[in-house]
């Protein structure tokens, strides 16, 4: 019998920042996304250094991974020239992934 939540996410791979770092520099917005990640990542190696927790690790790679993820899709949402002026913020539509 295991102690977890059978929803509990499975945690990212100790290659995973490196990966997904790799992948934000070739994205097409990596002027803006590379500089975010990494201060994101910062936050996070701090907040772990003083709770002694990987969850604050997990969550920044989790959101970077749904953003490259959601990349395509708001791309050419973009291009399509629809009104996005009721559109809804990333992290309250991440909450129900998690």
């Amino acid at each position: 019998m295991s102690a977890q939540p059978e929803h509990a996410p499975v945690p990212p791979t100790p290659a995973a920042a490196a990966q997904l770092l790799a992948q934000l520099r070739l994205s097409t917005r990596a002027a803006t996304w590379v500089p975010a990640f990494e201060q994101d990542w910062s936050r996070a190696l701090e907040d772990s250094r003083h709770s002694y927790s990987l969850s604050p690790l997990h969550d920044v790679i989790r959101t970077w991974q749904a953003r490259l993820e959601a990349l395509p899709a708001v791309t050419e949402f973009l291009a399509s020239g629809r009104d996005d002026a009721d559109g809804v913020d990333l992290a309250d539509a991440l909450d129900g992934r998690r």
